[in-house]
Parts: structure tokens; C-alpha cells; sequence
């Protein structure tokens, strides 16, 4: 009776009939979204001859996803909390940031606009007010979200995620107003001049990690905000608090980065040519970050990043090989068209084989039978031992200064290890990683990458346990060298020898049609990596990216 009445009340409003639908303005100061109420929204609900009800299935219908739209955005933008929870399929999650939405982030005088739905997802704009301590701000943006049938009953519910309130928001995270409690930061770069993310887009979730670690310490006083606390997943995953909408200013205090600003400005440049591309520059003299660039900016793939580095591997795996006595540069080595290893067969690209030639020559050509090949003759754990102890990878002690992601090569066995040697199985890396190991190749040690000084904070840096031997290394640069030269770096690196050393790499993901090109090189002191998503070649995509950024550098 309660529904029936409720219906019956609605339609008091003298709806009119728009295309087949029944358009009702909803009343009120200050909101304005139309609610569409179709009449097959509650007709497919059934009962059986026994008088069971039935559950629905299949397909949402149109009616009933705007019936599940207008219920949710219309409880919403009256401040019906409850209301508006129960129109999700996760009523507590929903109704804790419903309520916070005004509560805590002071957001009010809400209208909500759907617009054309595609299928069962639905965007919307937002438009409100952000009032505290007698600031106010008007705020708008977009948002989506997907309606879904509820398990029990079929009935069609909102699919309640945090992204719904804000696109900003991860599972877990909240929107705040207040006191930023962390004073702004002006980040300079290595030469004085003031970094910003309108100067360079790819460095606004650095200046976000810079803020984060440095506010307090540098100096200033806190403003006032609205921002996006992060949540346990979201600080798992070193995901830094975000700044939306600045009330108030507050005074920044100074942090000097290593950044260079014609690398930083070139690398901008380079990355916004493709889709998905990401690039770093470093000194590996010291460690220092000359450049950071991503053509997204959404999320910092060039630190942070967790991607398969493919052939660029073959950098750490060649340096184990040769210090096990088991591969030398200029030694015949097989490589072999295919090579079955733990019940997997590996292949090289387009099946190619090199007959009678040297350990050179294949790892120039990125033969993986090469490799794999000598998996029979390695511990588990000996690949990762080496990323680890020469090259400081896979401990996620990294001090650069913002958050970043430190690689991984983790212990396994059989056909997964045997994968390892190629970059692909359980290893994942990023730019800053494989800009750091073409670094220690160059150098002839680690030094840990850092954006910020360690001396503006005393903060200790990760260091390797060991070096490699004069031999092994002398070897490995002759194996990049010769890449460079004549191998799949050649088009890519002409004309920047001789001091320079090259390694490409394709790493193939499921459901992905092109592989992520990767590239990783040095020349004189500088080094760089980059990785092209859904790219294809290495050689070919992130390749003119990193040589175009070790000409400038050079």
C-alpha cells in the first residue's frame, strides 16, 4: 500500500507524456533534475500461479534503469540519505559517504542532471555549493555510475562504488573540508624556477606526493580545502591525498627537486605524441630525476606503475648469466627457434633462429630461447637474488621522495622462473625502475633514484649489497653498446655513440592485441626509460621518447 500510495502522490503533479514517457519536474528550492518514471518499471514483477513472486533476470530494460536513476538521484539531491542508500546494491557504504557528502565535505544546494544513458550506465553532472566558516565556492563535475539487478529479486539497484559520489574517490577514501592539516608546498625546480601542474601536466601527482611528505617540514601553513582522504586500499596502493577545490590559501613552503626543466619540458612533449606512453630521465652518477612524464595524468605510471618489463629484463638476466659463467659476449650461444621449459614452450618473435652465433648477437636480437635456454642451469631464487642485491630492485625501500613503486621479481619456479628471464611471468616494473638498472649499468653501481635531496631531510637512500665484477660489467655494456649500434635500438639511438648503451622490449598482455613497448638506454651520464602501452615494439614507440631526451641531454 505504501508504494501504491506513493505512486498515487507523484502523479498529482500532473505529469506530462514525453515520448512515451512520463517526465515530472521534481519540486523544491534548488533542485532541478527530472525525474522519468516509465511504465514498465514495476510491470516486471511477477507472480506465479502459487502466488510466489518471481525474480527478474536478464537484460535491465530502459525503464528500469531510469527508474533506479531517478530513484537514487532524486534521494540524493534531497538529502534523503537513506533513501538514496537503499537504491544501491551496498546500502552502508553508500549511506556513510552520502552522509559525509554534506556532513564532511560541506557540499550543499545539490542538483543532480542525468544524462543519456548507454545501456545500464548512466552519467550525471553535479552542481553544489561548497560553504565553510562563511567561504563558499560553486563546484561542479561529471560522474557515472551503472545500474545492476539485485541477486535476491532482480530489482534494478545502483552499482555503489565511491567513484559514483566523486570520480576522484577509491573504495575506501572520503571527501573532506577543512583545515588541509598538510601546508602547500612550492616545488622548484634544480635550476630555482617554480614547477607547477599547468607548467607540466604529468607532475601533478608528484607535486601531490611532494606536498604530502614535505608540507609539515618545509615550513608553511596549512589552508583551507576540500580533498580526497585516502583510505587504507588506496594508501596500499601509496596513492596520495588530493587537493580539489582551495577555499583558502595557505602559505606554501619551499622544496627544491632535482628536476631538470628542459628534460622535464622535452619529456612533456615526447609522452603527449602517443596514447599511454610514460618516460624517466636520471643521472646515474647520483641517482638524481631529471625528468618524469606520463601523456595520462590520472595516474603516475612512470613511478608507480606495475607493468611486465618484457625484454628490458634481459639487462639483469645477461648480468646473472655471465657471472654464473653460463653466457660470455663474444662465446657462441644457442638460440634456438623454440625452447620447451616446464611444460611451456617459449618462442622467439616470428620464430626466428640464429645459427652458430655468440651471446651478443642474441641478446641484440632479443632472442628469448637464448635465455630461457639456461633456466635448466638456475636456482629459483637466483634472478631474483640479482635484481635485489646489484641492481637494489624488488624491496620496496625506495626514499625518492614521493611515493613509487620498486619492482618486483619475485621467487618462482619452473616455467614462471624460466619466464622471469624474459620480463614477463611475476616481474613487473616501470619506467623509473629500468631507467635505474640501465643506470647501474652505466655507473657501474646503484645509486637509488631520488627527486628530493636526501639532505633536505635526512632520509637514508636504499643501497645494493653488491657490485658487479669488472668483467661481468665490462661485458653488459658491450652487450647494450652493440645493441645501440646494431641491434633493435639501432634506428632509435643513430647517431648518439659511442658512449651509449641500449635495450628494447615488448611485453605481451592477455586481451591487449599490441604488446607494451619498452625501451631503456644511457649516454654519457644520463639514462632513460619509457614504456609505450598497447605500443607494439619497443625500438619503434618508446624508443624516439628516451633518445630524444639522451640528445638533449647529451
Amino acid at each position: 500500500m505504501g508504494k501504491r500510495r506513493r505512486v498515487a502522490e507523484r502523479r498529482k503533479t500532473r505529469p506530462a507524456v514525453l515520448g512515451g514517457m512520463i517526465a515530472v519536474v521534481v519540486g523544491g528550492a534548488g533542485f532541478g533534475v527530472y525525474a522519468l518514471y516509465g511504465g514498465g518499471a514495476a510491470a516486471d514483477e511477477g507472480t506465479t500461479a502459487a502466488g510466489h513472486k518471481t525474480v527478474r533476470t536478464g537484460p535491465l530494460t530502459s525503464a528500469e534503469v531510469h527508474s533506479a536513476t531517478t530513484r537514487f538521484l532524486t534521494a540524493w539531491q534531497h538529502g534523503k540519505v537513506t533513501e538514496a542508500a537503499a537504491a544501491t546494491d551496498d546500502p552502508s557504504a553508500a549511506g556513510k559517504l552520502l552522509t559525509g557528502y554534506a556532513k564532511d565535505a560541506h557540499l550543499m544546494n545539490v542538483t543532480l542532471t542525468p544524462g543519456a544513458a548507454k545501456g545500464a550506465k548512466v552519467p550525471f553532472s553535479v552542481k553544489a555549493t561548497l560553504a565553510y566558516r562563511g567561504i563558499s565556492r560553486p563546484m561542479t563535475y561529471a560522474s557515472s555510475f551503472t545500474v545492476v539487478r539485485r541477486t535476491s529479486d532482480g530489482s534494478p539497484l545502483v552499482d555503489w562504488h565511491a567513484a559514483v559520489l566523486h570520480p576522484d574517490l577509491k573504495d575506501g577514501d572520503t571527501l573532506v573540508t577543512g583545515a588541509s592539516g598538510t601546508p602547500p608546498v612550492k616545488a622548484l625546480d634544480r635550476d630555482g624556477g617554480e614547477v607547477t601542474a599547468a607548467k607540466y601536466p604529468s607532475l601533478g601527482t608528484v607535486l601531490d606526493g611532494l606536498r604530502e611528505k614535505y608540507g609539515k617540514k618545509a615550513g608553511g601553513t596549512a589552508g583551507i580545502e576540500l580533498r580526497v582522504v585516502r583510505g587504507k586500499a588506496s594508501k596500499a596502493a601509496k596513492l596520495s591525498d588530493k587537493t580539489l577545490v582551495e577555499l583558502s590559501k595557505g602559505t606554501p613552503g619551499t622544496v627544491r627537486t632535482t628536476l631538470s626543466p628542459a628534460l622535464q619540458a622535452a619529456a612533456e612533449q615526447q609522452v603527449a605524441k602517443r596514447p599511454r606512453a610514460s618516460v624517466v630521465a636520471l643521472r646515474p652518477s647520483t641517482g638524481e630525476i631529471l625528468a618524469v612524464a606520463n601523456s595520462g595524468h590520472g595516474f603516475n605510471t612512470a613511478f608507480q606503475g606495475s607493468l611486465a618489463p618484457g625484454s628490458t629484463m634481459k639487462i639483469i638476466t645477461s648480468s646473472l648469466l655471465i657471472d654464473k659463467g653460463l653466457a660470455a659476449a663474444d662465446k657462441s650461444h644457442p638460440c634456438p627457434k623454440t625452447v620447451t621449459y616446464g611444460g611451456w614452450k617459449f618462442h622467439n618473435d616470428d620464430d626466428f633462429e640464429i645459427k652458430g652465433g655468440t651471446f651478443k648477437a642474441s641478446f641484440a636480437r632479443s632472442c628469448n630461447t637464448a635465455f630461457i635456454s639456461q633456466a635448466k642451469k638456475l636456482k629459483d631464487a637466483d634472478l631474483t637474488n640479482q635484481a635485489q642485491q646489484v641492481f637494489g630492485l624488488s624491496r620496496n625501500n625506495w626514499a625518492i621522495g614521493v611515493p613509487t613503486f620498486d619492482g618486483s621479481v619475485p621467487v618462482q619456479s619452473a616455467a614462471q622462473m624460466a619466464a622471469s628471464l624474459i620480463g614477463q611471468g611475476g616481474v613487473r616494473m616501470n619506467p623509473l625502475n629500468m631507467a635505474s638498472v640501465a643506470a647501474t649499468v652505466k655507473s657501474g653501481s646503484f645509486h637509488q633514484p631520488y627527486l628530493v635531496s636526501p639532505s633536505v631531510d635526512h632520509r637514508t637512500l636504499a643501497t645494493a649489497s653488491r657490485t658487479l665484477s669488472g668483467k661481468t660489467l665490462s661485458q653488459l655494456r658491450e652487450l647494450m653498446r652493440y645493441t645501440a649500434a646494431y641491434g633493435t635500438a639501432a634506428e632509435a639511438m643513430s647517431g648518439l655513440g659511442p658512449d651509449y648503451g641500449a635495450k628494447t622490449g615488448s611485453a605481451e598482455v592477455d586481451g591487449q592485441k599490441k604488446p607494451n613497448g619498452w625501451f631503456t638506454a644511457y649516454r654519457g651520464d644520463l639514462a632513460a626509460a619509457g614504456v609505450v602501452q598497447a605500443g607494439g615494439h619497443g625500438g619503434d614507440t618508446a624508443g624516439p621518447i628516451v633518445a630524444k631526451l639522451l640528445k638533449l641531454g647529451g
